[in-house]
């Protein structure tokens, strides 16, 4: 999709009557149409651009559409709706299209307006789908952030100012303070809203592998589109962006630089038009002075700053956030809604939080999941907040929680006296825990453990 959010179509179909006329009608409603004539001009053109999505005929002179929608399907999880079209489909032809991910199948002669609504449908609804996805790993909030308190306030008219002008973001912050919802809620309101919103995670993926996932990759006629590509059109966030390897880093400052790129093992040029958002807990001045950070890629993204403050400076907002998980453990995972006497509240509006909003949202999980009656007192929340950070070297003991809740107690201290020990140096802490840093570095989110040293 365009910036304007112009979805990019591809009609595959052998009759250049049906062709011309779903070109036109296509066009005439906004949208940017190319057209194939069989299944080799339908790879082809697919391969030098991602479709938004595809409508595909069964019946071709080459190669059937299932097979080619097989063939794709193949290829990896479809990144992209497709269409089925038949004037000879059978209810086993439509069931096989279906299974094989197919999003939707028209009859024809085509119903010019079945056509358009379901068109419009495939895109909404993969959209829909992507934010789904993110959510389900992010456990995030796709509306307005949470939060009334001066600080959220302003950061609130500051993110709709931004919104609308297309530029790159840096977003920085203690870990836990939100920078995925801001992104989210920033992509919401921009021109832009109507394209993709891609979550990237570099600390998750595998350093050899970040290049590949970024920017996709080519085999004969096999193609692997990458994040960016999906997320033409609409915009692209990096979170953890200090932990990308320099070789990607270098390959991702010339894409935003020129707008293109190619795929690896790729010879045609990928034309991007995305919005990029980047977040990190780290330093990243400092990580530029220690060679971690290509200078120049800083720069490009940090065209316009963005900070998050730390829980405890808004602590404010935390009867308004313990409300809002609340209500959104109540209706997504079917928790007991209970909650929060006026004691309890005033008491975590003065904890520190050391998690910022990642730990509040863990906390109040973790007290509808064990707990029980419909408030949750004072006494409940001193309980729960045995998670707290420790300071005299050794975990206490929760004999009264079950064994998960317990095991988590023991790591989240564990790993705090590690960091203190090796002074927040994560590669040391991986070494001596004896266990892979990028799972560490998982690990430490799930806890909501603020690791922003940089390795040592």
């Amino acid at each position: 999709m365009s910036a304007q959010g112009n979805a990019y179509i591809l009609v595959v179909d052998d009759e250049p009557d049906i062709r011309s006329l779903l070109k036109e009608i296509l066009e005439d409603e906004g949208y940017e149409v190319e057209v194939a004539q069989d299944g080799a001009s339908a790879r082809r053109t697919r391969k030098a651009r991602r479709p938004d999505l595809v409508l595909l005929d069964i019946w071709m002179p080459d190669i059937d559409g299932i097979s080619l929608l097989r063939e794709w399907t193949a290829e990896g999880a479809l990144t992209t709706p497709v269409v089925m079209m038949s004037g000879h489909g059978t209810v086993e032809t439509a069931v096989e299209a279906t299974r094989l991910g197919a999003y939707d199948f028209i009859e024809k002669p085509i119903s010019l307006a079945k056509l358009l609504v379901t068109v419009q449908r495939g895109l909404e609804a993969y959209n829909l789908y992507r934010e789904n996805v993110g959510l389900r790993h992010q456990l995030q909030p796709l509306d307005e952030p949470v939060g009334h308190s001066p600080a959220m306030t302003q950061l609130k008219e500051q993110v709709k100012r931004i919104a609308q002008h297309d530029t790159s973001v840096l977003i920085s912050g203690e870990s836990g303070a939100g920078k995925g919802t801001i992104a989210r809620y920033l992509h919401s309101i921009s021109p832009r809203r109507d394209g993709p919103f891609i979550d990237v995670s570099i600390a998750s993926l595998v350093s050899e592998n970040q290049t590949n996932e970024l920017f996709g990759s080519e085999e004969a006629d096999r193609v692997q589109f990458g994040l960016l590509e999906q997320a033409n059109g609409g915009t692209l966030f990096l979170d953890d962006v200090g932990d990308m390897d320099l070789a990607t880093q270098a390959r991702l400052l010339g894409a935003l630089e020129t707008g293109s790129y190619h795929r690896v093992g790729g010879s045609e040029t990928v034309k991007i038009d995305v919005r990029v958002v980047a977040a990190s807990h780290y330093d990243l001045t400092l990580r530029v002075k220690e060679a971690r950070l290509r200078n120049d890629l800083f720069y490009h993204l940090n065209v316009v700053p963005l900070h998050l403050l730390p829980l405890r400076e808004h602590s404010e907002d935390v009867p308004d956030l313990l409300s809002f998980y609340v209500d959104f453990f109540a209706s997504h995972d079917r928790l007991p809604l209970r909650t929060f006497s006026v004691g309890a509240q005033n008491r975590l509006r003065n904890y520190h939080w050391p998690g910022n909003v990642r730990e509040l949202k863990n906390l109040v999980q973790r007290l509808l999941i064990v707990g029980s009656g419909p408030e949750i007192g004072m006494e409940e929340v001193e309980r729960a907040l045995g998670t707290q950070p420790v300071t005299t070297g050794a975990a206490p003991m929760a004999f009264e929680l079950p064994l998960r809740e317990a095991r988590e107690l023991f790591e989240k201290g564990y790993l705090e006296h590690q960091l203190k020990v090796y002074e927040g140096a994560i590669n040391k802490v991986a070494q001596h825990a004896g266990i892979e840093r990028t799972h560490l570095y998982r690990k430490l989110r799930s806890l909501g453990i603020d690791y922003k040293h940089s390795d040592k």
